[in-house]
């Protein structure tokens, strides 16, 4: 495996987050490390793809603790009307 495709899967650990936003995140690791397994070779699209991945996880992620914290704004929204 390529060094950096390593170190993008890192990013995809889930372990140090709280038990609610763990089971949001996991699915994206799980098809990250799908993707690597069924790429071996790697290479520089890959590399795009899970960093794509990466920035869609992160954002999901801090929508869900974004609606943990401050509600949804779905709510909010329906509310005014």
């Amino acid at each position: 495996m390529h060094p950096s495709t390593a170190q993008l899967l890192d990013f995809f650990a889930y372990d140090h987050l709280p038990v609610h936003l763990q089971e949001q995140s996991k699915p994206f690791s799980d098809l990250a490390h799908l993707m690597v397994d069924r790429s071996p070779v790697g290479g520089p699209e890959l590399t795009v793809a899970l960093r794509k991945l990466l920035e869609a996880k992160d954002a999901f992620v801090r929508q869900q603790a974004r609606v943990e914290f401050l509600g949804d704004p779905a709510d909010e929204a329906a509310s005014v009307t």
